[in-house]
């Protein structure tokens, strides 16, 4: 079947991959951090040098408020460099040393966030409808 320019197929592909790759990253990983917060908060690992709460809050805000960005998409775009940053500090400074494996579902939501950085969210996305508006 060719493509034609009103055919909404890519965009309903990009909102299956901003809601997957949103929600597994907020409900795997963010919303567990923030629920143990008083523990991971003493301890995590401390990328920047700042200290474990304030690099756990960058985590955080990437995780958490970053990912309902995406699934909402808005400002998509700018959602997924704090995930991206946040996905290669996971794979290359926290797991460095690690096998490959180890890496692996890092490397995974860092390639799905590029994708949606070049990409975009699509028409069925809150920076659509703003988009439209301004038309």
């Amino acid at each position: 079947m060719p493509y034609r320019p009103e055919d909404h197929r890519p965009d309903l592909g990009l909102l299956a991959l901003r809601l997957l790759a949103g929600g597994l990253m907020l409900f795997a990983h963010g919303l567990p951090k923030l629920l143990k917060w008083p523990v991971l908060s003493g301890k995590f690992f401390d990328f920047l040098g700042i200290g474990p709460a304030p690099s756990l809050a960058l985590a955080l805000f990437a995780e958490v408020g970053c990912s309902l960005l995406i699934m909402f998409g808005a400002y998509t775009r700018y959602a997924t460099v704090p995930l991206l940053v946040t996905m290669f500090v996971a794979a290359f400074v926290v797991n460095g040393a690690a096998p490959w494996a180890d890496k692996e579902l890092a490397v995974v939501y860092a390639v799905v966030f590029a994708a949606l950085l070049i990409g975009g969210p699509g028409r069925y996305s809150v920076d659509a409808m703003f988009l439209r508006g301004r038309r």
